[in-house]
């Protein structure tokens, strides 16, 4: 194998269509790759707060709907 190929496990950085050998990148890059990574999973988290905040204000409004049944609104 050539030493410029990536081996079967080294991992790869694939950015807007190319790949890269991330041992191969300089430290300054892949502090921004850490960065990236870091940003991608707090989004997924906040995303996943955000439907289930969602789903607890719908059972709110529910809730309330059903009890105001038996309470008659302003003319």
């Amino acid at each position: 194998m050539n030493e410029s190929q990536p081996k079967q496990n080294d991992p790869i950085l694939t950015f807007e269509g190319k790949r890269y050998d991330l041992n191969q990148l300089p430290d300054e890059l892949k502090e921004l790759v850490r960065g990236m990574q870091v940003a991608d999973a707090q989004l997924r988290m906040h995303e996943d707060t955000l439907k289930v905040l969602a789903v607890g204000r719908q059972t709110l409004a529910m809730q309330l709907n059903e009890k105001l049944k038996t309470i008659a609104p302003l003319p």
